[in-house]
């Protein structure tokens, strides 16, 4: 009998990963769905396939019906706040995913806590923009038991993503340790264009010939983050693509995971002072990463805002 799929976490990435989940998962059964603001759920129902998906008023009541829950929520305390809720009924023989971008620690623990309860678990957190999400182009780097990972296969590769990096059989930790590392050179890189842009504006060079460049050598990403550098998206968007908050949790986990092993991540730290002046300019949850553009400027005497 076909399983039965419940989503928790609707944020920008969850939204996009839902879409496709639905359109393109070939579920046999409506995909249960819980935000914890249900007027999100709602709107995110009405613009799928009618009878494809139902929108629950609690955690606990999904659970009852599903037989494999995802998760990507915000940050630590988010996930371990709906574990706490999800551990508190019987959970045995059910797979929980687990997407967020959470510290190795903390999906270690949750995954003992879902495996001493009977289930089964697998940290899978995601590369990739909500852009990304939306074209079903992330990468999956699933870590847990090969019998689990291949349980989750059927909805991501060719569904919600593009590759995967598996850590079969291996540390549930692992993923989140190349999650962390590989969010620093999406942070370095951003650190870099906005310094390199302001460099380029101040020394008479201008940011088109720099937006040039990156086209012809590099592409893709830093393409689409010059753009929102240059087009004045990163302080003229309501509603941030990637948060400061959420970007400095994601340098803070890095750097103290590289500390801990006995290395470094100093082009991090630098780029978390800059995360540091964007939040304290246009707010934590408001401010863009990509507004990095506009702490470089202001450190070299001009407007956080270009002229766009």
């Amino acid at each position: 009998m076909a399983p039965q799929l419940m989503w928790i976490g609707l944020g920008n990435m969850g939204n996009e990963m839902v879409k496709n989940l639905v359109e393109k998962g070939n579920l046999e059964k409506p995909l249960i769905i819980y935000n914890r603001t249900r007027k999100r759920s709602e709107d995110l129902a009405a613009k799928l396939p009618q009878g494809k998906t139902e929108v629950v008023d609690s955690i606990e009541e999904g659970l009852k019906k599903a037989d494999i829950v995802f998760t990507i929520v915000s940050n630590d305390a988010a996930v371990k706040a709906v574990f706490q809720t999800l551990l508190k009924d019987d959970v045995k023989g059910k797979l929980f995913v687990e997407c967020s971008t959470i510290h190795p620690d903390t999906t270690e623990q949750v995954a003992k806590e879902v495996t001493d309860k009977g289930a089964e678990f697998v940290a899978s957190p995601v590369f990739g923009a909500p852009a990304a999400a939306q074209a079903g182009q992330l990468i999956f780097v699933p870590a847990g038991p090969k019998a689990s990972i291949t349980k989750l296969r059927p909805y991501t590769k060719g569904v919600m993503g593009k590759a995967e990096i598996p850590f079969e059989d291996q540390a549930y930790g692992s993923a989140l340790k190349l999650k962390l590392i590989g969010n620093s050179f999406i942070l370095n890189m951003v650190a870099v264009l906005g310094e390199g842009l302001t460099a380029a504006e101040k020394s008479g060079v201008g940011t088109a010939p720099v937006k040039q460049l990156m086209d012809s050598l590099f592409g893709g990403v830093y393409s689409v983050y010059a753009d929102r550098m240059i087009q004045g998206t990163y302080w003229k968007m309501d509603e941030p693509l990637f948060s400061v908050d959420n970007a400095r949790k994601d340098a803070g986990h890095a750097i103290n995971l590289a500390k801990s092993a006995g290395a470094e991540l100093r082009l991090a730290e630098a780029a978390d002072g800059y995360l540091k002046d964007v939040g304290e300019h246009a707010g934590g949850a408001k401010g863009d990463i990509a507004g990095i553009y506009g702490a470089a400027r202001k450190r070299a005497g001009l407007k956080f805002e270009n002229d766009a």
